[in-house]
């Protein structure tokens, strides 16, 4: 995308670089989602077993969760660029989008794409819908949980701690929800959702998990600070 917007005429990407950028994307992509349901997991033991936490989630435990994670995300991303990249390409090389991604490619292929588009429709569908129904799971159960805590301030503190999560959780899926998994696609719209979940999602993600570290808070209380007192100057 940078190389495309310094250049007036925009740059031309290679084929081995597309099938590298098309992996590297959904191989990224997966494994976010895939974080976020163990990410609700995560939560879901430090409300409901908080003294039970500590053992619970050991080192062991994380180090296995985080490589079961990075792994299947890259079967997935693997299973999508395969299927993507053994089609026949024998026509225009151009694509209307800012990115090499599966929907766009498949339109430039000298083949029928029904079954292509069809199981990729079902891969990334089961995923995302797996995890997105093992995440409301978790957090049915951390709202049972929640309202078992006798004080409002306890409760309070625990709706803070899934606050973050479940903001980044939302700007995660329904992008992709509008991207992959309705029917129809309108090339002007799917790049202005692009634009969202590839550059707007990452750049709010320091922000949506900082906002609770106090450090943070005194930081942007001084910088505030500094900024009055230019003004009045």
């Amino acid at each position: 995308m940078l190389m495309t917007l310094v250049s007036p005429e925009g740059s031309a990407i290679s084929f081995p670089s597309c099938v590298a950028q098309l992996y590297s994307f959904h191989f990224l992509g997966s494994t976010e989602c895939f974080l976020y349901t163990v990410m609700s997991y995560d939560r879901f033991l430090a409300i409901s077993y908080p003294l039970r936490y500590a053992s619970m989630m050991s080192g062991r435990t994380c180090a296995i969760l985080a490589t079961v994670t990075w792994l299947s995300g890259s079967l997935h991303s693997a299973v999508q660029t395969t299927l993507t990249f053994r089609l026949p390409f024998c026509g225009p090389n151009q694509i209307q989008h800012y990115i090499c991604d599966a929907p766009p490619i498949l339109k430039l292929a000298c083949a029928d794409t029904s079954t292509v588009e069809m199981v990729i429709f079902v891969s990334i569908g089961v995923v995302a819908s797996g995890c997105f129904l093992l995440i409301v799971l978790s957090y049915v159960s951390i709202v049972h949980s929640i309202l078992k805590i006798r004080t409002s301030e306890g409760r309070w503190r625990a709706f803070q701690t899934c606050a973050s999560h479940c903001t980044v959780v939302l700007c995660f899926f329904v992008p992709c929800v509008f991207i992959y998994l309705r029917p129809g696609s309108k090339e002007a719209m799917d790049r202005i959702v692009a634009v969202f979940y590839t550059v707007m999602t990452p750049l709010l993600n320091p922000l949506v998990y900082t906002l609770r570290n106090k450090e943070v808070k005194k930081a942007l209380l001084k910088l505030k600070d500094k900024v009055v007192h230019f003004q009045s100057e």
